[in-house]
């Protein structure tokens, strides 16, 4: 019996001295906030990676993932250093709730080599294909509502990428670069794959570039056209196919071949018993490019299309101007209503109406669904019209036009990408009313919230007073317009009280 405990305390003392050992801190960023450990991990096949390791977020406390681009030559390096900033930093302005955020590079130059580091989300829940394999041991199948979700998902990751002037080309995308959170969140990596293919390959990375083709087991995500000079963003839809198809029937059977044949993948088709999902992979998979629809197209099919509720239109309102809101407000707004209270009344000549009244919502079930919302769970891209973004257009360049990308300046200019997530300022007059003085509070995304203060004179412009805030603020053009509305809506109603209360301002 005591012998039994002994051993049993050795093998959790060897977990626990293993655990420390992989925890170990091997490297920190020159800004001090990335932190590498010893833990190596698998975030998707990327080119030119010689290895990806766990690292802690100081600022966040949360995990992201450490990679490391190697160079041989140093001169190579310095040849192609402009390009490879250039590229990294369009990767930093890719932005979107279903794709793996791209967070910060810096290069380490030594005497004899060259080294590119760059921090990504981590995707701590697994990929796709994980989960889809773990749903076929468990002997379950896949819920029609979830494939639809998640096929939604991917789509306006793919419509917002195709949807850049020019358009972003993933061409990796497998159940292996798609990841699914505890939520059900999708995400999509590696969407830096085809732009590391042509920039690494001339720039003597270390070892080798893998091409993901080698991948024999992933060799049906690729299109036929594949490689070729007719390779377009209907690459993607094809793979997306492949995906969509792998999450309704859990696997594509291999016959203990290493590569999915073209009757597999027939024969999965064929069994989907929902005519509908048959037909929107169908079209996804066709052999001729040109037949496939778009990622916008693909939004609007039958299968997945559906009249938005007001309640998630309402939740979208609500979450993009969240800035003019105060904090906690859903939570204070339902605790003011009369539970008994009516919100609603659907009446019908011929029957009965419906009445919905406040004690039928849950303020935890709205607060998570707004969450989700917010998180990119039920986005709204087959609702608006699709519109170009204007970014990465590096990200989009062959291998020929890459060639002639040159810098204007040797050092590029850092962007302001954090956004503000809340304003709220208060406001008082001095005695005289010759002045007012103004104490501004600005909530960020990244946590590191700005609190400003001033005084404002009687003829000073709300938009010239934002633009002056600007510079102390460090916020983007875009927050600035909405500092500028929101400051002229709170003077205005301050100038108001204050002629209300016979205040002269």
């Amino acid at each position: 019996m005591t012998m039994s405990v002994q051993e049993s305390n050795s093998g959790s003392e060897g977990k626990e001295e293993e655990s420390e050992d992989e925890s170990e801190i091997l490297e920190e960023s020159p800004c001090g906030r990335w932190q590498k450990r010893k833990e190596q991990i698998s975030q998707g096949n990327v080119p030119g990676v010689e290895s990806a390791s766990l690292a802690m977020d100081t600022e966040e406390g949360v995990e992201v993932v450490w990679n490391e681009v190697l160079f041989n030559d140093r001169k190579v390096f310095k040849a192609q250093e402009e390009k490879i900033k250039e590229m990294f930093e369009n990767l930093m302005q890719v932005e979107h709730p279903n794709i793996v955020k791209f967070h910060k590079y810096w290069l380490d130059m030594r005497e004899s080599r060259a080294r590119v580091i760059f921090i990504t989300e981590y995707m701590s829940s697994g990929s796709l294909k994980q989960f889809l394999k773990k749903t076929k041991k468990n002997h379950k199948t896949m819920n029609v509502k979830a494939w639809k979700r998640w096929c939604t998902q991917i789509l306006s990751a793919l419509s917002y990428l195709h949807s850049c002037e020019p358009p972003v080309i993933h061409g990796n995308l497998t159940c292996d670069t798609i990841f699914i959170q505890h939520n059900g969140l999708i995400k999509i990596g590696s969407v830096w794959h085809r732009l590391f293919v042509n920039v690494f390959l001339e720039a003597s990375v270390h070892g080798k570039v893998r091409a993901h083709r080698d991948e024999q087991r992933n060799l049906h995500f690729f299109s036929p056209e594949y490689g070729s000079a007719e390779d377009y963003y209907a690459i993607d839809i094809f793979s997306f196919g492949i995906c969509a198809l792998e999450m309704a029937v859990l696997e594509i059977q291999a016959n203990g071949d290493a590569v999915v044949s073209k009757e597999a993948i027939t024969n999965a088709g064929q069994s989907l018993e929902d005519p509908l999902m048959r037909e929107f992979t169908q079209s996804c998979v066709h052999h001729e490019a040109k037949q496939r629809p778009t990622a916008h197209d693909l939004l609007f099919h039958r299968v997945l299309f559906e009249v938005h509720s007001l309640k998630l239109l309402a939740a979208h309102c609500l979450i993009s101007n969240q800035y003019l809101l105060p904090e906690n407000c859903v939570e204070e707004k339902t605790k003011s209503f009369d539970p008994n209270g009516l919100m609603a009344e659907i009446k019908h000549g011929d029957r009965p109406g419906v009445e919905l009244k406040y004690s039928h919502v849950s303020p935890l079930e709205l607060d998570k669904f707004l969450e989700d919302v917010k998180n990119g769970i039920y986005p709204l891209m087959n609702f608006a019209l699709s519109r170009p973004h204007p970014v990465p257009h590096a990200l989009s360049l062959s291998h020929e036009q890459v060639e002639s990308v040159k810098t204007p300046t040797p050092e590029p200019q850092e962007t302001e990408s954090r956004k503000v997530i809340q304003m709220h300022c208060n406001l008082e007059s001095n005695e005289e009313g010759t002045k007012i003085h103004l104490s501004l509070f600005l909530k960020m995304d990244d946590k590191l919230h700005r609190q400003l203060s001033c005084d404002i004179l009687p003829n000073d412009s709300s938009k010239d007073l934002a633009n002056e805030l600007v510079h102390y603020a460090f916020i983007s053009e875009e927050d600035c317009e909405k500092l500028a509305g929101f400051l002229e809506d709170a003077l205005t109603r301050h100038k108001g009280k204050a002629l209300a209360s016979g205040t002269t301002q």
